[in-house]
């Protein structure tokens, strides 16, 4: 496998160094020079990609490229990546085997708490929502047009090593915030790469929740970090009076309970399925303030 990786932030990282670790070759692009170290200390070969044009550098290493995952968010003017490539995805990647999108579950927008899964419509509720599900079908259509199998992988909220409820309560900035029956998924950014490169292994298409397996209100899961670090938890905030930006509010607008079983159904299984299992892991092996 010859996989590139565009967007090698915090998930696209996690997936390439976990395929480089199996003796894959992996390329990630980055717009920061400043990262290229931390990705080849990956085993990930950094490309630097402003989001606008191919160099040349980049030109030549797609040319011989098996497996596309793309990490890069849309914005208003559609996904950056899709212009770039044209009409037919290998013009660029005459090799392509498969193809990986990475969205989210924000694209099912508002369910009032009720289970969804992939069949379920989607109505996105956010702009940022809107344009993943925009992508999410221009991605098809040129997988469609290229005869390249394109998986969407729709990711919940996502935490690990250097991003997680440990970090927020030694900071000081967590929040316990209590919103009336709300309950969010989430997902250990390792079983995001684990999940994408199963699929990728097996050149599979489809859509596909990437999602812990139990949707809880967050405020238990700062609880549970609270607990774990013998230290006590901040105290609880009603949602409706709590002082937040515009974007963090909009987060609550959205409340359903998204169900996995379709990737494990094909023989996936998460490593943390729960944020218990996760946490525990994360606090005991003292990985959860690493960088």
């Amino acid at each position: 496998m010859r996989m590139m990786i565009f967007g090698a932030g915090y998930s696209g990282k996690a997936i390439g160094a976990l395929a480089a670790s199996q003796g894959h070759r992996v390329a990630g692009t980055t717009r920061s020079i400043e990262r290229k170290g931390t990705l080849e200390a990956s085993g990930i070969e950094p490309f630097q990609f402003d989001g606008t044009s191919f160099s040349g550098e980049l030109i030549e290493a797609m040319w011989s490229v098996t497996h596309l995952v793309q990490s890069i968010a849309p914005g208003e003017n559609g996904d950056p990546l899709l212009p770039l490539l044209g009409n037919e995805v290998r013009t660029h990647l005459p090799r392509l085997e498969w193809i990986g999108y990475l969205s989210t579950v924000g694209v099912y927008g508002d369910h009032g708490g009720a289970w969804v899964d992939e069949r379920t419509p989607c109505r996105p509720v956010s702009q940022r929502s809107a344009e993943r599900l925009q992508a999410e079908e221009a991605w098809r259509s040129l997988a469609a047009a290229s005869g390249v199998p394109l998986a969407i992988l729709r990711l919940s909220g996502i935490y690990g090593p250097g991003r997680n409820p440990f970090v927020n309560l030694t900071r000081g900035n967590a929040r316990r915030l209590v919103k009336k029956d709300q309950v969010f998924n989430r997902i250990r950014v390792e079983d995001i790469a684990s999940a994408a490169l199963f699929l990728a292994e097996k050149r599979t298409a489809g859509t596909f929740n990437v999602t812990d397996n139990e949707p809880c209100p967050p405020q238990d899961v700062v609880t549970e970090a609270a607990r774990l670090m013998a230290i006590e938890p901040p105290a609880e905030q009603d949602f409706e009076t709590a002082e937040l930006t515009p974007m963090a509010r909009s987060f609550y607008g959205e409340n359903k309970r998204v169900s996995n079983a379709k990737i494990t159904g094909l023989g996936f299984r998460f490593r943390y399925p729960d944020y218990r299992v996760s946490l525990a892991e994360l606090w005991s092996s003292a990985r959860w303030n690493n960088n």
